[in-house]
């Protein structure tokens, strides 16, 4: 069984528990069930409860559920567990080339600090270029994948000329701090903390090379039923930006404990991320068609897909 194929079955299967749970709480309720990670806006919309109180006033109740990353979260989506979620570039590319229904409805502007190549603080190496060769950890098919490969051809190499590790976070800084693998891909706040824990270094980060877009998303049978609804989620989403924008230490204090990192860390990569939450635009739209095009041509997806198919369109 191909990667890709065993990401799906995978995803489906540990999807499976939340679907019939939710399901069997909720009924025919009107609910939005929003999907979240440990890290990001969403993160900070729950904590500050707004969110109920709008919704409550339009006959709605809300319904959160935390998943470990973008492929499951996704993956909820498309099985109908959660409405509405976000996630990096990487995971709608395949959720979309797997048939889930999935609509892009906001992103977040470029945050190409926030992924890096780091080495251990006593490496020699010194350009991308000298990845050649060398073992590389990363998640396979994730934002830093796309990345690593940018980042290589800038340099004149072949992605075909290093040795990929494909590991979780949690094993890659393992294998990054027992010297098992010679750079590792990764992104905030996972690169803040093997900063400041390892003392790693930076090779490069995504400045130049890439992007880095956050996404939200919905399904497309709720975003159809539901417009105004994902328009309430999207302006609460905005002023948690803005108030986020304006005051990073009081948000890395409201998020260190959630995710389990001091506060400094914390602060590090909120100032590498992006603020204001903005609809989807034709230039957005080309630059996520980009990575997709690059995970079919090195033989991830099982075939080209269309990104504009899966974009909101103006009015809807």
């Amino acid at each position: 069984m191909r990667w890709f194929e065993r990401w799906i079955a995978v995803a489906v299967l540990s999807m499976s528990t939340v679907s019939a749970g939710v399901g069997a709480s909720y009924g025919q309720d009107k609910v939005v069930r929003i999907g979240f990670q440990k890290y990001g806006k969403l993160v900070l919309l729950k904590s500050k409860g707004t969110l109920e109180d709008k919704l409550k006033a339009k006959g709605y109740k809300v319904v959160w559920t935390e998943f470990p990353s973008g492929p499951p979260l996704l993956e909820a989506l498309n099985v109908g567990s959660i409405d509405f979620g976000n996630t990096g570039e990487a995971p709608p590319i395949f959720a979309q080339a797997a048939g889930a229904p999935i609509q892009y409805v906001a992103y977040e502007p470029p945050a190409p600090k926030g992924e890096a190549i780091l080495i251990p603080r006593d490496s020699k190496l010194t350009s991308v270029a000298d990845l050649k060769g060398r073992k590389v950890a990363l998640n396979k098919g994730s934002n830093v994948h796309y990345f690593l490969v940018k980042a290589l051809a800038q340099a004149g190499v072949k992605y075909s000329e290093i040795e990929p590790v494909f590991l979780a976070p949690a094993d890659a800084r393992a294998a990054f701090e027992r010297g098992a693998v010679d750079a590792w891909v990764i992104w905030d706040p996972f690169q803040a903390a093997a900063e400041a824990a390892t003392g790693a270094r930076t090779l490069a980060d995504g400045t130049g090379v890439v992007s880095n877009y956050q996404f939200y998303l919905s399904s497309k049978r709720f975003l159809e039923s539901n417009p105004g609804i994902v328009d309430l989620v999207l302006a609460q989403l905005s002023e948690v930006d803005d108030w986020a924008r304006g005051d990073i230490h009081a948000v890395a204090g409201q998020l260190a404990p959630a995710i389990g990192l001091p506060v400094p860390v914390v602060e590090i990569a909120l100032k590498r991320q992006a603020y204001g939450i903005k609809p989807v635009t034709e230039g957005v739209i080309a630059d996520q068609q980009r990575v997709a095009d690059t995970f079919f041509a090195l033989g991830l997806l099982p075939q080209p897909i269309k990104i504009s198919d899966a974009a909101r369109r103006p009015g809807t």
